[in-house]
């Protein structure tokens, strides 16, 4: 019997490991060195010569130019690595049907509440609890250094990626190269997210084929783009690298993009208000005064935090429509997703998982 004990202990033990060796950041399993000279690391799989290639279309011949007078790449290195992504013509389909839709309802029927039941759910509280209680010293850090909460951290990285559980598995460089070179409609922003994604991989030396994410390219635990990991990602873990699929890394990347776009240490997020004004435009980016408000038949049920001008957000919860007051936290909030229900979503996530533990 006692050997049977040793025996699944061993095996527990093997399958424990096994887990956190699968867990490892991509970044840092394929981490080679950041002194290729002009170009980006490759392992031996991508390090091939296309000499046999057709060559590449006019649009990715002017993106090569670029990318060698303004970052120093070597030309030919980057046509092979350009040669070697796939044109994925889902994720144009994909992209078609993310497309800003005309017209919406007139009528309330319950559009909010549909949308905060992808988050907030019973089953998924508990996974935010166990990322809190986990990272518990780091995000106090992250609102010691940055001002911003533990709830908004943690908000944000279970909307984007249920705190870890669904970081996407589409090569960024196939998502990203498709929507550059076969994507009128967004083209330059997406060449512009590729380039950014490229200088990355220089930067931090790993092979752009072994980093996988959403379909449009958003990376790791928080979905940065590559031009946020550029402009706000830091190395919160002081490893010496910045690494977003490491979850320290992170929570501190999260919150320093927060405080770049204004957020206000302690300050409120958004005050419902009572009655209802629904021939007022509402929206994240509206602006009013609180005088105005308070004639259309509206009040906040508590301080605005000294805040005369406000935005007026509706949610749609069914039989009627709900008002909120919403502060500059609130838009901040937005500056991730330019979207109201998005921006709620991660605050009352966040509260949320608070309240749960």
């Amino acid at each position: 019997m006692q050997r049977i004990i040793i025996f699944i202990s061993i095996i527990l033990l093997l399958a424990a490991c096994s887990s956190r060796r699968s867990s490892t950041s991509p970044m840092k399993e394929h981490r080679g060195h950041t002194n290729v000279k002009g170009g980006v690391y490759l392992e031996k799989d991508h390090n091939q010569s296309k000499i046999a290639s057709p060559p590449l279309a006019v649009d990715k011949e002017k993106f090569i130019d670029r990318m060698a007078s303004k970052h120093g790449f070597n030309r030919q290195q980057l046509r092979n690595v350009l040669a070697q992504t796939n044109k994925l013509d889902w994720v144009i389909n994909l992209m078609d049907k993310q497309a800003p839709k005309a017209g919406s309802s007139t009528m309330p029927n319950g559009a909010w509440i549909r949308y905060k039941n992808k988050f907030i759910t019973p089953s998924n509280l508990p996974r935010g609890v166990d990322f809190w209680n986990q990272y518990e010293k780091e995000l106090q850090r992250a609102y010691n250094e940055y001002g911003v909460p533990p709830e908004i951290i943690v908000g944000i990285i279970g909307v984007e990626t249920g705190w870890g559980r669904v970081m996407g598995k589409t090569k960024v460089i196939d998502a990203l190269s498709t929507l550059a070179f076969d994507y009128p409609r967004r083209a330059q922003y997406f060449s512009n997210e590729l380039e950014d994604f490229l200088v990355m991989c220089l930067d931090e030396g790993v092979d752009p084929f072994d980093l996988n994410g959403s379909f449009a390219g958003a990376m790791g635990y928080g979905q940065f783009m590559p031009s946020a990991f550029r402009r706000h990602a830091v190395d919160f873990n002081h490893d010496g690298h910045i690494d977003l699929w490491d979850p320290v890394d992170a929570i501190g990347s999260v919150a320093n993009y927060f405080k770049s776009y204004g957020w206000q240490r302690g300050k409120k997020v958004a005050v419902m208000a009572d009655g209802q004004a629904l021939s007022l435009d509402t929206g994240f980016s509206t602006k009013y005064s609180i005088e105005t408000l308070a004639n259309a038949g509206l009040k906040p049920q508590s301080s605005l935090d000294g805040h005369t001008q406000v935005s007026l957000l509706r949610l749609d919860v069914g039989d009627r429509y709900q008002f909120w007051y919403g502060l500059p936290n609130f838009y901040t909030i937005t500056r991730y997703n330019h979207s109201s229900h998005y921006a709620m979503a991660v605050w009352q996530l966040g509260l949320a998982v608070k309240e749960a533990r």
